[in-house]
């Protein structure tokens, strides 16, 4: 298990020590992932690692201590994705696979689609959501962000992602509630 980013971690990966940096991405990347996944980027593994090479090239200059780091890493997640969602919106649109179509047999395919199917639900839940709600559960949520936080990485003022959030939260409750109802 990862040591917990401290200042003396951030002073250390500052420096250039690679351990420190390894503890800062061991702690921060499964919530960079978590939070590119939820948005729905096509290969969020390449782009978090891509984030962390952007965060280690500006290591030297960060500040703010270890809540610092967290919103600057969130921030360059949140520039990264909305790059990721204009690039995607300029390129034509992929067809969507079709089994039925293809000849190729794989005996691992339902067993895989059965592991995901809850992650699956949660991101055609977050996905039915309004942008600005999905953003901001996301970030709280899922990148564990505090409201300030989330704030300055949206460009929204602290009481607008409350009732982003309250909004968002009640419309996931009622989207769960006709689900259990249809099945």
């Amino acid at each position: 298990m990862a040591q917990p980013i401290t200042e003396d971690v951030m002073a250390a990966a500052r420096k250039g020590d690679g351990t420190a940096f390894r503890t800062i991405y061991q702690e921060l990347a499964p919530i960079v992932l978590g939070y590119l996944r939820s948005h729905g980027v096509p290969d969020p593994e390449a782009v978090t690692s891509d984030i962390f090479v952007s965060v280690l090239q500006r290591m030297d200059r960060l500040v703010g201590g270890v809540a610092g780091l967290r919103t600057f890493v969130m921030s360059v997640a949140h520039a990264r994705y909305v790059d990721e969602a204009r690039r995607r919106r300029r390129q034509p649109r992929a067809a969507a696979y079709d089994a039925t179509l293809d000849p190729r047999i794989t005996g691992s395919a339902e067993d895989e689609a059965l592991a995901y199917v809850g992650a699956a639900s949660i991101l055609v839940l977050l996905q039915s959501l309004p942008t600005d709600q999905r953003e901001v559960l996301s970030l709280r949520f899922v990148a564990d962000i505090a409201i300030d936080d989330v704030a300055a990485i949206i460009g929204r003022s602290p009481g607008a992602v409350k009732q982003l959030q309250r909004r968002g939260l009640l419309a996931l409750r009622r989207l769960l509630a006709e689900q259990a109802v249809t099945r």
